[in-house]
C-alpha cells in the first residue's frame, strides 16, 4: 500500500521522464512495448460525463459520424484506439520511422494545430495514466490557448482602421 504513491507518483511522475538519463534510457522499451495497465472503469467515465459511442465510419461537415448513420455533434472528440494508438488516420508527414509522432511532449512543431496526449512516455512514464495525463493535457491545452491568443493579435494587427 506505501508503495503504491511510491511508484506512481514519484517514480512513474518524476523520475521516469525525458528529463532524467534514467527515464530517456527506459523511454524506447516503453514506447516499443508498453507500460503497466491501468483499468478505468465504465461508470467513472460515466460520473465524469464522459459519452461512449461506437465506431466512427467517418465524417460529415467536420462531424464525427458513427456505422450507424448517427452525426455526433461534438466539441471534443477523444479518438480512443485501445492498444493500439492508430495513426493510419492522420495524412500529414509526422510519423517517424517507427510510425510515432515527432513531438515535444506532445506539440508537433511542424503541425502546430495538432497534438498528442495519453502516448506512452510523452512526457514521462505516467503520461498514459490518470494521474500523469493531467499534467500533459494541461501543457497542450495552454499552447494551444497561447497560439489562438496569438492568432487573434495578428488578426486585430492586421485590421484596417477607420480614419475619421
Amino acid at each position: 500500500l506505501v508503495l503504491q504513491p511510491l511508484l506512481l507518483r514519484v517514480i512513474f511522475h518524476r523520475l521516469l521522464t525525458v528529463d532524467t538519463p534514467m527515464g530517456r534510457k527506459v523511454r524506447p522499451k516503453v514506447i516499443g512495448t508498453g507500460g503497466p495497465l491501468i483499468r478505468t472503469l465504465p461508470k467513472d467515465l460515466l460520473a465524469a460525463g464522459v459519452q461512449r459511442v461506437g465506431r466512427t465510419a467517418g465524417t460529415r461537415d467536420g462531424k464525427p459520424v458513427l456505422e450507424d448513420g448517427t452525426l455526433i455533434e461534438a466539441t471534443n472528440v477523444v479518438w480512443c484506439t485501445g492498444f493500439h494508438p492508430g495513426f493510419s488516420w492522420i495524412d500529414l508527414p509526422v510519423l517517424d520511422e517507427h510510425g510515432e509522432p515527432r513531438h515535444e511532449r506532445g506539440l508537433l512543431p511542424d503541425e502546430p494545430g495538432l497534438s498528442f496526449v495519453g502516448l506512452h512516455f510523452l512526457y514521462s512514464m505516467s503520461s498514459t495514466m490518470i494521474h500523469g495525463v493531467g499534467r500533459d493535457a494541461e501543457r497542450i491545452a495552454e499552447a494551444a490557448a497561447k497560439r489562438v491568443k496569438a492568432r487573434e493579435g495578428r488578426s486585430q494587427a492586421a485590421a484596417p482602421v477607420a480614419a475619421a
